[in-house]
């Protein structure tokens, strides 16, 4: 066995991302403080040629430095803009079509193992601030919320962990 040279393994440019089909999926991002997690999140997005990115109240925006150490380039090929706060991105989704589903362990949250996304159904995911979660403001605009099981003595995950989880789980339930 041996791995796969930068040649073989067919990557886009920025230029041919943009171009490309994207997946019908917006990342909602609700006051997130770590740079390092956006910018993993960017890079995450770009691996699943995700449509969008919405950066919300704190969340800090491309280009920063900080951003940059794990986005590795991806802030110049997923697109991405800027809400003062969450509920005005949310609302402006809605308005689009967009389901919108938080990433949140609530009252009646369903299991991403049992959600089972509808095609052509465009979605948006919001994800949370690192210690407070979604706001409340926002889940109370949401049309549900998702939660990933867990069964250790923590009662959450790192937010890039948790976006790279349901990202791959939606992709591979439409694609």
């Amino acid at each position: 066995m041996r791995k796969l040279s930068m040649d073989e393994l067919g990557r886009k440019t920025a230029e041919e991302f943009q171009r490309a089909e994207k997946f019908p999926l917006v990342l909602v991002l609700d006051n997130v403080r770590s740079m390092m997690n956006i910018g993993s999140l960017f890079r995450t997005a770009d691996a699943f040629l995700v449509e969008s990115i919405m950066l919300c109240g704190i969340t800090a925006t491309p280009p920063h430095r900080e951003i940059q150490k794990t986005a590795l380039g991806a802030t110049e090929s997923v697109q991405w803009q800027y809400f003062g706060g969450t509920t005005q991105a949310i609302s402006v989704l809605k308005e689009r079509g967009y389901r919108v589903l938080a990433l949140e362990q609530a009252q009646g949250s369903v299991s991403l193992k049992n959600f089972i996304p509808e095609k052509g159904q465009p979605y948006a995911l919001v994800f949370g601030n690192e210690v407070k979660g979604v706001g409340d403001e926002a889940l109370a605009l949401c049309h549900g919320c998702i939660e990933i099981p867990q069964f250790g003595t923590k009662h959450s995950l790192n937010v890039s962990v948790t976006a790279g989880i349901v990202i791959w789980d939606f992709f591979s339930k439409l694609t």
